[in-house]
């Protein structure tokens, strides 16, 4: 797994295994935010299990699931909630991490004080 930071305090990567989750812990990652859906793939994890093993390494879990491309404005505001109120740092996932990020820069304007979203 290539965890990529877009901000000292954000990071994203692809889907996110409960084993996994001791290493992100010991990284020092205090935040996981999930944004696939459960199902979109038959090797994938369901988010229980994944968020089952945050819990018991001490790491907060959400699920913000979104389907690709049809990243809604209501989508966004979770997103950017979500990221203020976690400990940091945070890092959100999906299949490639794409959607984590597209969700990471639509919320700029919200997490710097802008009300302004962008259509994707």
């Amino acid at each position: 797994m290539s965890i990529r930071y877009l901000d000292k305090n954000f990071a994203i990567t692809s889907q996110v295994s409960p084993e996994s989750l001791p290493g992100l812990r010991d990284a020092g990652l205090a935040t996981i935010i999930c944004n696939r859906p459960d199902g979109e793939a038959g090797d994938q994890p369901a988010f229980a299990a994944v968020a089952e093993q945050a819990a018991a390494c001490g790491v907060q879990a959400h699920y913000l699931p979104v389907v690709p491309g049809k990243i809604t404005p209501s989508d966004v505001e979770a997103f950017a909630a979500l990221y203020a109120d976690s400990p940091k740092p945070v890092l959100a996932y999906c299949r490639t991490g794409l959607r984590a990020e597209t969700l990471w820069q639509l919320s700029e304007g919200l997490r710097n004080g802008s009300q302004k979203i962008k259509e994707q």
